[in-house]
């Protein structure tokens, strides 16, 4: 109901617009175009006289060439010359007695080498684990190894450790160890119960290192 009661008022609202605009553009369009007067034309030169340009000749005058006086060369000087020397040159007297040279036999010759423990050659340091660097505290690992015949680490134990995520990386760091084999009467065996301290030693913001966890 309100939509039929809204077309019947706006209706003829809007037809009675539209004819006043049509009519007022009527009346407009029927005027007659009057052109506006043409201004008067402004007209300039720029640089209209030509100023000639003096050109600056620059005189340049040359001396005479002097005549130049070689100087005379130093004097020589005479060298003192050094007197011969009237001693004779002393002698060694005596002569180098003359001895047999030893005869070596290749058959019974033999080089031994002197006993010796292992010793550390190549030691690759561990990796940190990323749980272990977000702690407050250092740290280290007790480990006991055996080395073989070769010089390679083996049955490696990292039986103590202040924290448990070092270990792993402890055991892979000794495991890439290098030595020189225990020798025994020139040949090389394998030694048992190594032991060493491998230390994961954190640092705090100022470059301190910081302490280790209480009770180790």
């Amino acid at each position: 109901m309100n939509n039929a009661v809204r077309w019947l008022v706006f209706t003829p609202i809007a037809a009675i617009l539209t004819v006043i605009l049509f009519l007022a553009m009527r009346a407009l369009i029927s005027k007659e175009f009057q052109p506006q007067d043409k201004g008067e034309t402004a007209s300039f030169e720029i640089n209209p006289k030509v100023e000639d340009i003096k050109v600056i000749e620059r005189e340049t005058k040359i001396d005479r060439v002097k005549k130049v006086i070689t100087p005379p060369p130093p004097p020589q000087i005479e060298r003192a010359k050094a007197d011969k020397p009237t001693e004779k040159i002393a002698s060694i007297e005596g002569a180098v007695p003359e001895f047999e040279s030893p005869k070596i036999d290749a058959s019974n010759f033999k080089i031994t080498v002197s006993d010796r423990d292992a010793q550390p050659l190549v030691r690759i340091p561990p990796i940190f684990p990323p749980r272990f660097l977000q702690g407050n505290n250092s740290g280290y690992c007790k480990v006991r190894f055996d080395v073989s015949p070769e010089g390679q680490p083996f049955n490696v134990d990292a039986y103590t450790c202040t924290s448990s995520s070092l270990k792993n990386a402890t055991i892979k760091s000794v495991q890439k160890w290098k030595y020189n084999p225990k020798i025994v009467d020139g040949r090389g065996v394998a030694r048992s119960g190594v032991e060493t301290t491998i230390r994961f030693d954190l640092q705090d913001e100022r470059g301190r290192k910081m302490p280790l966890p209480s009770g180790y």
